[in-house]
């Protein structure tokens, strides 16, 4: 079985999906930090490259295609960007559930406006750009993450009913 968390970025994928995969007694992968170590560079320097965010969308859809198939029994927290290329959300929706992890624009700017140096899309934004970056990405983005199995407000979200929700669902019982 495997998990996919989607979502913008700040929603807490990555929070969740280590709350999450303990919870269940399943492994966690953050896919981000996963193609930072198989490329052996850090995120703002994969952007910068020349293709930068094209290169960078390519290896994302090879990393899915190909541990769709070799994992079980894993909470993987996606790029916010992820389900939105390629055929990635549809080998995602094929092969485990996948979570959207909905917050309001207003939540995502206060969790992001504080660490958007360490994020290269956002890094050099003033607030005022962020906001309008986060509106923008999210009408670009928000038809691909509402094609997840479920939908989670993530304002309050506990690890708890996170897993009660995702259990409930008849994917989880048909490939556990």
């Amino acid at each position: 079985m495997l998990i996919y968390l989607i979502g913008f970025m700040g929603c807490g994928k990555s929070t969740h999906g280590k709350a999450l995969a303990k919870h269940l007694g399943f492994d966690f992968i953050d896919m981000d930090e996963a193609l930072q170590q198989s490329a052996s560079k850090p995120m703002a320097d994969l952007f910068n490259e020349p293709d930068g965010e094209a290169a960078f969308r390519k290896s994302e859809s090879e990393w899915i295609n190909k541990n769709s198939m070799l994992l079980t029994n894993t909470v993987i927290a996606t790029g916010g960007g992820a389900p939105c290329f390629s055929d990635n959300l549809q080998v995602m929706n094929k092969t485990g559930i996948t979570v959207y992890l909905q917050l309001h624009p207003g939540s995502l700017f206060h969790r992001l406006a504080s660490v958007k140096e360490k994020r290269p899309l956002i890094a050099k934004l003033t607030d005022t750009e962020l906001m309008d970056f986060i509106h923008t990405k999210l009408l670009e983005r928000e038809h691909f993450y509402r094609q997840a199995h479920l939908i989670i407000k993530g304002e309050s979200l506990n690890v708890k009913s996170l897993a009660d929700e995702i259990k409930s669902h008849p994917l989880f019982t048909d490939k556990k």
